[in-house]
């Protein structure tokens, strides 16, 4: 594994009064795709809300070798980490590009909108439909923008919370395509996804969550290949 660019300890936290997270300890290298996998209600999504500092919690979060305690949400995201939530919440009665603009918000310089030029390589369609309110794309449409949206923060790490739910069959493939993409480009991904064996096809490593805990980690093509794991945890 390279040199870990997200470090995560003993990491706890509650959801709605309940424990959601015993004690996690994840990694993630520079330049890997990792993948959290598990059941609905394992925990997954509030792993990466607890990392991007949505939650209080419990045990430590490193990132790039700084500590993430009490850094509030806005400025872990100028630290580098880009979440793309469940659900996008997108501004939709904005247009597209005005989505796309929102994600620069806090970055300075005459480069803001730089990101802008890899957003459209990857999503044409966005570039297609910038005076477009984003409530009048597709499920597809709208996840794209919700990626390229956070892509406009430049983030040295971005974590996806599925990312193809609510998608056209047809259109997964071009967002777990683009996924590859961006790691190529430098960033580093975390990923949440129900499509276990898609995602785990582009994943380098694997974390399979049950009930707030890992109960199993390794490469991608080890927990694809354990069939114990996949019915006991995976439902496959």
């Amino acid at each position: 594994m390279p040199a870990p660019i997200l470090h995560v300890r003993g990491l706890t936290a509650a959801y709605r009064g309940l424990r959601a997270l015993h004690g996690i300890d994840l990694d993630v290298g520079e330049g890997e795709v990792v993948a959290v996998v598990g059941a609905n209600g394992a925990g997954k999504s509030t792993l990466l809300r607890a990392i991007a500092g949505q939650m209080s919690i419990g045990g430590s979060v490193q990132f790039a070798g700084k500590s993430l305690a009490r850094v509030p949400a806005h400025q872990i995201n100028r630290l580098g980490i880009g979440l793309v939530p469940e659900g996008r919440r997108l501004f939709p009665r904005l247009s597209v590009e005005d989505n796309l603009r929102l994600g620069a918000y806090a970055r300075r310089g005459p480069d803001r909108f730089k990101p802008l030029d890899f957003v459209f390589t990857l999503f044409p369609r966005l570039q297609e439909r910038l005076s477009q309110r984003a409530e009048t794309l597709s499920g597809g449409e709208q996840q794209m923008l919700a990626i390229g949206r956070a892509l406009m923060t430049a983030p040295k790490l971005l974590m996806l919370d599925e990312p193809s739910q609510g998608i056209m069959p047809r259109l997964v493939d071009d967002i777990l395509a683009a996924v590859r993409r961006i790691r190529d480009a430098g960033v580093t991904i975390l990923i949440v996804e129900q499509r276990l064996a898609e995602t785990l096809e582009i994943a380098d490593r694997a974390y399979v969550l049950q009930t707030g805990r890992v109960v199993m980690q390794g490469s991608a093509a080890e927990i694809a290949g354990n069939a114990e794991i996949r019915r006991a945890y995976l439902g496959m």
